[in-house]
C-alpha cells in the first residue's frame, strides 16, 4: 500500500476586536514571536523540532510514513482584526494549494481558532468552508487549535475533529499536532466519521485564570484527560478568547465518539465540571500600586524575584506591549533591584543605539498606542547595554524558537531596567531579560507584559506571581470591555451580568 498523501498548512492569527491596530500581510511575513513565514517545502525544512502544532503534526506524520504536502505556514502577533487583503491572500495560499495537491487521503491544518477579519468573525470558518468546498465531504480534515479557540459551530460542521491545546502556558503546542496526527491516522484506517458533541458555556473566562497550572482548569484538564478513551478518542475544552465581539466568543467542549451518545456524555461530563466551578475563574488582581507595594514587602525577605503580570498590556492578546502603567508604578514607591520588559517603542530604541552604552537619553518612552489612561514616560536613561533584537528562547513557551525583536536596548532610571525593544512578542522567556544583559534571577522585582504563557520559564525562579491591571488593550476584567454583538444570555464574567438583546449586559 502507497503512503497516505496529507496536504498540511498553518494560519493562526488571535484578535482582540477592541485593540489599537489591526493585522497587516507583513505582520505575518515576519511572525512576530512567531516563525516567519514559510512556503511550499521550506514548511518542512523550518517548522519543524520547535513548539508548534504543524511541527508536531511533521514529527508524527513521518513515524507513520505519510507523505505530507505542505502549502503555507505562518502567524502573528495578536492584535486587532485581520486585514481583508491579509487574509484573502494567505487562505488562497492554503485553499490552491491544496486544490493543486494532486490526489490526497487528508488534511490537517494548524489554525488558532480565534480569527476575525475585517470582512468575516469567523476567519477559521470560512477558511475551513473554502477548503471542504475543494476537497469535498469525504476527505478527512483535521484541525489542531490554540487553548484560546473561540470555537463556532462552522468550524466544527467543516472539520471532521478539531483538537485544542490543554496547558496555558502552551507547552503542548507541539504535542497537539501529535495528537491531530493520531485522530487523522483513525480516520485513515477506518474510513469512517466520528460522532460530535459541541457545547458552549454561558460565562466568558478571564485570560488570566485560563491558567493550566493553578485551579480550576488543573483540576479539569486532568479529569479530561481522563475521559478519553477508545469510545471518546478525542475530547477539547477551549476557553476561548475573551475580546472578540461577535455571538460565538467564548469557552466551548467538543468530543468525538465512536456513537453519539458517547460523544455526548463525555461532553455533558465536562461541560458539568466547568459550570460547577465557574466561581473559580474569578481570581485577585492588583492596582499597579498595590502590587508593587506588595512584591516590595515580599522582596525584604525572598530568596527569589517576585513576578508580576503586566496581564492587560499582554502583546499575546492584543496589546501593543508600549504602556507605562507598571513603570511609573515601580519609580512612584521606589523599587530598587527591578526589572521591566518588554516595551516596544522603535523610536527610543534607536534613540539609545544612537547613544550608546554609558551614555544618557532622554526620551519620551512608550506610551503611543493611545490607551486611556496612558500616556509616554518623559525621562533621562542611561544607556547600559544595546542588542540587534536576536536571540534564542529557549524556555518551555517558546521551546527554542529564534527571536527578533528588532533594535533593542537596556535603558535604566534609578535602580529600575528596562528592556526596549522594536518589535513585540510577551515577555514569556527567561532570555528577553538576558538578551540586553539584565540577569532576571538576580532581579527582586520582575515585571512581565504577559499573561499567563510567563509563568512556564518564570515559575521556577519567582517567589511569587501577582497579577496587576495597569491601562492596556486587554482588560484583566472581561465585563470592562464594551461588548456589542455576544449571543444574547452570556455573562460577561463569571457569575457576572449577562449579555441581552438591548446590545447591553442585563
Amino acid at each position: 500500500m502507497s503512503a497516505f498523501r496529507i496536504a498540511v498548512g498553518g494560519f493562526l492569527h488571535e484578535t482582540n476586536t477592541f485593540a489599537p491596530n489591526k493585522a497587516e500581510y507583513e505582520g505575518f511575513v515576519h511572525g512576530g514571536g512567531w516563525p516567519a513565514m514559510e512556503k511550499g517545502v521550506a514548511v518542512l525544512q523550518k517548522i519543524r523540532n520547535i513548539n508548534v502544532g504543524l511541527a508536531g503534526f511533521i514529527a508524527e506524520a513521518e513515524v507513520r510514513g505519510w507523505e505530507l504536502v505542505p502549502t503555507i505556514w505562518c502567524a502573528a502577533s495578536p492584535s486587532a482584526h485581520v486585514r481583508k487583503d491579509a487574509f484573502e491572500r494567505i487562505a488562497a495560499m492554503i485553499v490552491d494549494g491544496i486544490a493543486a495537491a494532486g490526489p490526497l487521503d487528508g488534511v490537517y491544518l494548524d489554525l488558532h481558532g480565534a480569527m476575525v477579519t475585517e470582512h468575516f468573525d469567523d476567519g477559521e470558518g470560512e477558511l475551513l468552508a473554502r477548503v471542504r468546498k475543494v476537497i469535498g465531504r469525504d476527505l478527512p480534515l483535521v484541525v489542531s487549535l490554540d487553548l484560546h479557540a473561540n470555537i463556532t459551530p462552522a468550524m466544527v460542521e467543516h472539520a471532521d475533529a478539531l483538537v485544542a491545546y490543554r496547558t496555558y502556558p502552551h507547552i503542548d503546542m507541539a504535542d497537539t499536532g501529535r495528537a491531530a496526527a493520531r485522530h487523522m491516522a483513525l480516520l485513515l484506517g477506518t474510513k469512517r466519521r466520528f460522532a460530535k458533541a459541541f457545547r458552549q458555556l454561558p460565562f466568558l473566562i478571564p485570560i488570566s485564570w485560563q491558567c493550566t497550572d493553578i485551579e480550576p482548569c488543573k483540576s479539569i484538564y486532568k479529569h479530561l484527560a481522563m475521559l478519553e478513551s477508545e469510545a471518546v478518542p478525542t475530547l477539547s475544552f477551549a476557553p476561548g478568547f475573551p475580546a472578540a465581539d461577535f455571538p460565538d466568543c467564548g469557552p466551548v467542549v467538543i468530543a468525538y465518539g465512536q456513537t453519539q451518545a458517547d460523544a455526548d456524555r463525555a461532553a455533558n461530563t465536562v461541560f458539568k465540571r466547568i459550570a460547577d466551578q465557574e466561581g473559580a475563574f474569578d481570581g485577585r488582581i492588583f492596582t499597579p500600586d498595590e502590587g508593587v507595594v506588595h512584591a516590595m514587602a515580599l522582596a525584604v525577605t525572598a530568596r527569589k524575584p517576585v513576578v508580576i503580570a503586566d496581564t492587560q498590556d499582554n502583546p499575546g492578546a492584543g496589546g501593543d506591549s508600549d504602556t507605562t502603567g507598571m513603570l511609573r508604578a515601580l519609580l512612584k514607591n521606589g523599587a530598587t533591584k527591578a526589572a521591566i520588559g518588554v516595551i516596544v517603542d522603535p523610536e527610543s530604541a534607536r534613540a539609545a543605539h544612537a547613544a550608546g552604552p554609558g551614555q544618557s537619553v532622554t526620551l519620551a518612552l512608550g506610551g503611543k498606542s493611545g490607551i486611556p489612561g496612558d500616556a509616554p514616560l518623559q525621562e533621562t536613561f542611561v544607556v547600559e547595554k544595546i542588542s540587534d533584537g536576536r536571540l534564542i528562547a529557549p524556555g518551555p513557551y517558546f521551546g527554542g524558537s529564534q527571536m527578533n525583536l528588532g533594535p533593542s536596548a537596556c535603558l535604566r532610571i534609578g535602580d529600575v531596567r528596562i528592556v526596549v525593544g522594536s518589535r513585540k512578542a510577551q515577555l514569556a522567556d527567561q532570555a528577553m531579560f538576558r538578551f540586553v544583559g539584565i540577569e532576571p534571577t538576580e532581579q527582586s522585582i520582575l515585571v512581565n507584559k504577559s499573561s499567563v504563557h510567563f509563568r512556564a520559564d518564570f515559575e521556577p525562579i519567582a517567589e511569587e506571581i501577582i497579577v496587576c491591571a495597569a491601562p492596556g488593550a486587554m482588560p484583566a476584567d472581561t465585563a470592562a470591555l464594551p461588548w456589542t454583538r455576544l449571543r444574547a444570555g452570556v455573562r460577561i464574567k463569571p457569575n457576572g451580568p449577562a449579555f441581552g438583546n438591548a446590545n447591553k449586559p442585563q
